[in-house]
């Protein structure tokens, strides 16, 4: 999960430290965390925030407990088309 932010690309009105988060999911169901003052990037949606870092890690955590694919999961399980 990336969700360093390079100090070249934060506004100057905006400290790292402070920086807020989203929480993004993908189309797989893969999670990660996106800085709030950024579009997010295609194929992926905000589904929380904006929250501090560890907020953001936090609701990872506790909500990605599988990290198979979407895609992987259903073609184990039988419901993906061949």
């Amino acid at each position: 999960m990336k969700d360093s932010v390079a100090k070249d690309n934060v506004p100057e009105n905006i400290s790292v430290k402070e920086n807020m988060y989203l929480v993004v999911i993908n189309d797989e169901e893969q999670y990660s965390i996106w800085p709030d003052f950024k579009e997010t990037p295609p194929g992926w949606r905000a589904i929380g925030g904006p929250y501090t870092r560890e907020e953001c890690l936090r609701v990872v955590e506790h909500e990605w407990t599988d990290l198979r694919p979407r895609s992987l999961r259903e073609r184990l399980a039988g419901n993906a088309p061949a």
